[in-house]
């Protein structure tokens, strides 16, 4: 997603600012923090040297850009290096630890058509079968009907389907941080609301509601959840230990940095880094690590967790309309580098952190992370966007001196 179409940021950076003006949130679960001088100092886990270029735009995500910290973790065929800039808690001025954890928002998007694309190859579920065949009398109303939309489309978001983001209440999310949302409850909040666009397949338009969608129809095929399908088909035969999906757990396991709002240009950041994920679901409540979204995205594009048939219906894609040219296939982007070739992944927006991981199918994979979502600038959308490019495109590991 690119910032002015993030649903989820969009909608909570109002709710933060309403919140912040109307009632405290409960001090164990939200709390509120004065901004001091950001450490900018970039460290680097790695005896390679170089890497300059991708130091600066860490620096400047930390700095200039707003950031409190910054980690971006590189595989590109010459070894690996993690970078980590700013603070992890901007109360005790911790430094931003490599090594971390942290809430992927919508990188969730690609385990759940992997699994969805997993099951077509078992024949499982058919991608242009409407919703309705799995899914009976869920999708109706308002002119949104699930006999008409395929798993195709919500695959690739050309459903149609209005998103539940755009009406849940998000001053009630801030208000109470722990509750459980059920996806059936959310996607009924969606389809209170006209389809976004007439006839399902002929636009594009990026809808969290596809995702609850998708993650119901994997439980209602498998009689598991979208998460235990996960977990056994991807977390665990890739060796993810930083993956996971935490359900209704609000706690990050191991190490990891608080995750910040910020409420308006003057206002003191948020700390949103407890706060229940169900709100997000299928459609973006993972964990994860850099060195996981690596390992994951380059075991996906270089085909070790679909059928050829199945990673191609994967990387077909169709433009958004993004003027930065980035095409969407089934859960997955797609952009060009500027160096040749094509960077397949997705970003993420979720309470606390705005991520990006990105790969190439010849095993170059770049992964970043900044601790503040929503509330962070275009500036840090468009950087992080830079990051993954100038670090799937250096040649060695001195080029950048």
């Amino acid at each position: 997603m690119i910032k002015h179409t993030r649903a989820l940021a969009g909608s909570i950076a109002l709710a933060v600012a309403a919140v912040v003006a109307v009632t405290a949130p409960p001090s164990s679960a939200l709390t509120t923090v004065e901004s001091t001088a950001t450490r900018s100092a970039v460290t680097e886990s790695t005896d390679a040297v170089g890497h300059t270029r991708l130091r600066e735009i860490l620096h400047r995500l930390t700095t200039v850009d707003g950031g409190p910290g910054a980690l971006l973790e590189v595989r590109n065929g010459f070894g690996d290096v993690v970078l980590a800039g700013g603070v992890s808690n901007v109360g005790s001025q911790a430094p931003m630890d490599g090594d971390s954890s942290f809430r992927i928002g919508s990188m969730t998007k690609p385990f759940v058509a992997t699994v969805m694309l997993q099951l077509v190859g078992e024949h499982r579920v058919e991608l242009d079968a409407p919703v309705e065949r799995y899914l009976p009398g869920i999708v109706r109303g308002h002119g949104n009907d699930g006999r008409v939309i395929t798993v195709r489309q919500l695959l690739q978001h050309t459903s149609g389907l209005p998103d539940y983001l755009g009406s849940l209440n998000p001053q009630d999310v801030l208000k109470d941080p722990l509750a459980h949302y059920d996806a059936r409850a959310l996607v009924d909040i969606a389809l209170a609301n006209p389809p976004v666009f007439e006839k399902p397949g002929t636009e594009w338009s990026y809808s969290n509601t596809n995702y609850l969608l998708a993650g119901m129809i994997i439980e209602k095929v498998t009689g598991r959840t979208y998460g235990e399908e996960i977990q056994r088909r991807i977390i665990a035969p890739l060796g993810l230990h930083e993956t996971s999906v935490p359900g209704d757990a609000s706690a990050i396991p191991g190490p990891h940095p608080r995750g910040y709002a910020r409420p308006g240009a003057d206002a003191p950041l948020l700390d949103v880094t407890a706060i229940n994920p169900s709100v997000a679901g299928a459609a973006g409540g993972m964990i994860s690590s850099g060195t996981d979204m690596n390992r994951f995205l380059d075991a996906l594009v270089r085909g070790e967790l679909l059928r050829p048939a199945q990673l191609r219906q994967m990387m077909t894609t169709r433009p958004t309309g993004d003027p930065h040219g980035r095409a969407y296939g089934l859960g997955l982007e797609s952009r060009r580098l500027p160096c040749g070739g094509r960077v397949w992944g997705h970003t993420g927006d979720v309470f606390g952190y705005e991520t990006a991981s990105g790969a190439t199918v010849d095993g170059r994979q770049a992964t970043v992370m900044v601790n503040l979502d929503p509330g962070g600038s275009d500036a840090q959308s468009d950087d992080m966007q830079r990051a993954i490019r100038t670090a799937l495109c250096e040649k060695s590991p001195t080029a950048a001196r």
